[in-house]
């Protein structure tokens, strides 16, 4: 089946809704958040049932999550828009500044002081120039950041959002962000979860609602050239 934002993940709230509105971007207003995609998620795990779990994601991360994300700075850049970036870091050595949510065990258990390697974007995504980022230990980027107050003093109405998890860090900062008023876009092929089932699911359960979800190809269309240095 041919791809189409307008029809794709539909959930049952919305499965007879009519097609959205086309979507404007304006560079001026608009900004690329790329959220959490850190060294330390790219590490193969040693454990043999560790590595086939994540073999997957892994695979998606390399093969498409980073080059598009990659592909998507490169023309946000070309364009005009801001390109921002959050990631899981703390403050602390110890990490005792981390929220309550990143000291409980299991997989969101994450010491990631803000100064070592593993807790740096992908050498393939890296910030450039005075491109901002915001350090975070909350799952959702605008929570305990100061990205509400940029996202305004940059004049931005519309956040377009890449990174991972789909349904965890990326999931909570789309629901941030609306419930901000911001208009949202998430590009269904710059991000991922655990699985690819989790990443349906969730971008089944933010689209329409939350924003909307598009892929690489949709946003360069939409996203005008900029004027020509002849006019």
């Amino acid at each position: 089946m041919t791809w189409n934002w307008k029809t794709a993940y539909r959930s049952a709230y919305y499965a007879t809704a009519p097609e959205p509105d086309d979507i404007v971007l304006d560079p001026a207003t608009t900004a690329l958040l790329v959220i959490d995609i850190q060294n330390t998620y790219l590490e193969a795990p040693t454990d043999p049932a560790e590595a086939a779990l994540w073999g997957p994601f892994l695979a998606r991360m390399r093969g498409t999550v980073i080059p598009n994300t990659a592909a998507l700075m490169a023309l946000c850049r070309r364009r005009g828009v801001e390109v921002l970036f959050a990631r899981i870091a703390c403050q602390t050595k110890d990490g005792r500044d981390r929220s309550l949510s990143q000291k409980k065990p299991g997989f969101n258990n994450l010491l990631l002081p803000k100064d070592t390697s593993a807790s740096q974007v992908v050498p393939d995504l890296a910030p450039v120039g005075d491109e901002i980022t915001v350090l975070k230990t909350t799952d959702s980027a605008l929570t305990g950041t100061n990205l509400r107050l940029i996202l305004h003093n940059l004049g931005i109405r519309t956040v377009v959002v890449a990174g991972i998890f789909t349904d965890q860090c990326v999931s909570s900062t789309v629901r941030s962000l609306a419930d901000e008023s911001f208009e949202v876009v998430i590009v269904d092929d710059c991000c991922a979860a655990a699985t690819d089932a989790l990443h349906t699911h969730e971008l089944t359960v933010l689209n329409m609602i939350y924003g909307h979800v598009l892929r690489l190809s949709d946003v360069e269309a939409l996203l005008p050239e900029p004027p020509s240095p002849d006019g």
